[in-house]
């Protein structure tokens, strides 16, 4: 048996314990087992929230009668607040519940939001009167009301309350599980964020082509119905597992931290910076390396002369801050410039949920006599996902290795960075087959393959394997320990301003245009133009991106300060006096008589 006393688990996060409060057994628990078990919340979320967004659309056009440009916004927008909700997940774990029950908790609501879900498409009140050939005769239809509305409002902002706590929380809890001091659990861990992904891909796989196939042949309340009990389930597993999981006991909002060194950095500008950061407060104490960047909120822990010697009001953290606390808050603003140049990807991204899905509907979707749901082609951006996520694992991390001699190989930048070129490209491929497709519809009255969709979706599905990871990758390793679950909440964060981002480009480009882009019936529309647009946003972002990219110190590479001169001249002196002492004992023992 293997206790660990007061673990740390590679990070300053606080000590290890089990559930029951004491030091855990690594031999009982921890590891892939505990892991599995947790990220079977996530991987029921994803079932969850892509049986939802990859067909939404079309049951808000085609059942409710909602213009394509307003339901792709309430798609957006719904997604949007879903990943920006992973803030709050992460606040209050961080803050007050812990990561455990703060899934727990998120899990049980999103299966309530799932529920309602099921309700409100199931209803027959909660939906207009049936219009037949909806695209053309669109003015003619009666669209939902607000009291039609309102419980599909509920049920999917519910729905996103939940999911955001479970996706800040669910991949910090579950690397929790290994201990990086170990260096067999410290090789597990390397491969823990690509296996993750890879696992909560093949549950977005199961909902484009199992549940939307239910939904649009069988019905909404069925598809929506499963989602539910699968989530249902996900909490049992999850509370069964309890005995194998190991815990971190919440250490504080680091929202507070923030706030906290921001507002005395401002309080103190005028005053004069030390001779020396070793004069700042808790300098000797300090857990992570001193760096010069952004050197205006060391001011924050600049000890006044009125209260230097006062013990007391030296750790009181509303009248100064500590270096630990400076540099944590450092770390996070240097994720920022990163941080804003991942959005446009997740922006190009929500086209895949919402205008390939409308092309698909008036495209040949037929193999022989069956004809698959508009929403099913998703498939294929999951299964490039699963492909790319696997040769990164199998084939470009270890062939990387061998040509850097590192152990991550590639980097997360360089994943990030491969992932915004093929996002691009899919742009440009979906602007060329949209043009195609118009033109043989509106010309020769032919409806073209809607497996040349494969192409953006393929692209789209391969730059996520590279910049999902590689984002989660970066914002877990390089914010400070203490703010994991914060770090996945910023990670989120861009997927939801990419979101957001998608229904501002939208109602702009409605606007602007006068509705001749996107339109309802998309034979009339230029939406290859707006692909375009996407495209040239994307190649802009990119150069901006290398810019920031190249400029960024990784964590692991800040070197260690030294410290004040005196301190380093007395640690030398000890030093020395140290191995006079060894000397004269060893001597001792030599010159001494057998």
């Amino acid at each position: 048996m293997v206790l660990v006393h007061g673990e740390q688990d590679g990070s300053n996060d606080g000590p290890v314990v089990d559930y029951k409060g004491n030091p855990v057994d690594k031999s009982k628990t921890g590891g892939w087992l505990a892991a599995g078990l947790i990220l079977g919340s996530e991987l029921s979320e994803r079932i969850c929230v892509m049986g939802i967004s990859m067909n939404l659309v079309t049951y808000l056009v085609g059942d409710l009668h909602i213009s394509s440009a307003k339901s792709a916004t309430i798609v957006t927008n719904f997604m949007g607040t879903l990943n920006l909700l992973g803030l709050l997940g992460g606040f209050v774990a961080d803050a007050k519940l812990g990561r455990y029950l703060t899934v727990a908790i998120s899990a049980s609501i999103t299966a309530l939001g799932v529920i309602l879900l099921t309700l409100a498409t199931t209803i027959p009140s909660m939906r207009p009167p049936p219009c037949d050939d909806y695209r053309k005769l669109h003015h003619q239809c009666i669209e939902a009301n607000g009291r039609q509305l309102a419980l599909l409002y509920a049920a999917l902002y519910t729905t996103a309350l939940g999911g955001g706590g479970i996706k800040s929380n669910v991949s910090g809890y579950g690397s929790d599980q290994f201990d990086l001091s170990d260096p067999k659990e410290e090789k597990a861990m390397i491969f823990f964020f690509n296996r993750f992904y890879f696992c909560i891909s093949i549950g977005s796989l199961f909902a484009a082509i199992v549940l939307v196939y239910i939904q649009d042949n069988v019905g909404r309340g069925w598809g929506y119905g499963i989602s539910a009990a699968t989530m249902v389930i996900a909490v049992a597993v999850l509370l069964c597992g309890t005995p194998w999981y190991r815990f971190k006991k919440p250490q504080g909002s680091p929202l507070t931290v923030i706030w906290r060194v921001v507002f005395l950095a401002l309080k103190q500008r005028n005053q004069p910076y030390p001779s020396h950061p070793s004069l700042l407060n808790d300098y000797e104490n300090r857990k992570v390396p001193y760096t010069e960047r952004y050197k205006c909120l060391d001011k924050a822990a600049i000890l006044d002369d009125n209260f230097a010697a006062n013990t007391n009001k030296n750790t009181n953290s509303w009248i100064v801050s500590t270096v630990t606390q400076v540099e944590e808050v450092k770390m996070v603003l240097k994720l920022l410039p990163i941080w804003s140049t991942c959005i446009l990807f997740w922006t190009i991204y929500s086209q895949m949920t919402t205008f390939t899905v409308e092309q698909a509907t008036i495209m040949n979707r037929k193999i022989g006599s069956f004809e698959i749901p508009p929403g099913s082609l998703s498939a294929f951006l999951f299964i490039s996902i699963l492909l790319f996520t696997s040769l990164n694992e199998k084939v470009f991390v270890p062939l990387a290795r061998r040509i850097t001699h590192t152990v991550q190989g590639i980097t997360s930048l360089q994943r990030i960075g491969i992932g915004l070129v093929l996002s691009m490209a899919a742009m440009v491929a979906a602007a060329i087959v949209e043009k195609e497709r118009r033109e043989m519809a509106v010309n020769g009255n032919v409806k073209i393959s809607a497996f040349w969709l494969v192409f953006q979706y393929f692209l789209v599905g391969s730059g996520e394997a590279f910049a999902y990871v590689g984002q989660l990758e970066f914002f877990i390793r390089e914010a400070p320990d203490r703010m994991k679950s914060m770090s996945t909440g910023l990670f989120l964060s861009t997927i939801s301003m990419g979101f957001y981002v998608s229904s501002l480009l939208v109602t702009i480009v409605d606007s602007v245009t006068k509705n001749t882009w996107l339109r309802n019936n998309l034979n009339r529309g230029k939406l290859n133009n707006f692909y375009w647009l996407l495209a040239a946003l994307g190649f802009f972002n990119f150069w901006i991106f290398l810019f920031f990219a190249s400029r960024h110190q990784y964590k692991m590479q800040m070197p260690i300060q030294p410290e004040s001169p005196q301190k380093e001249l007395k640690s030398f002196n000890d030093e020395m006096i140290d191995d006079k002492e060894k000397i004269a004992a060893f001597q001792a023992v030599g010159n001494a008589e057998p």
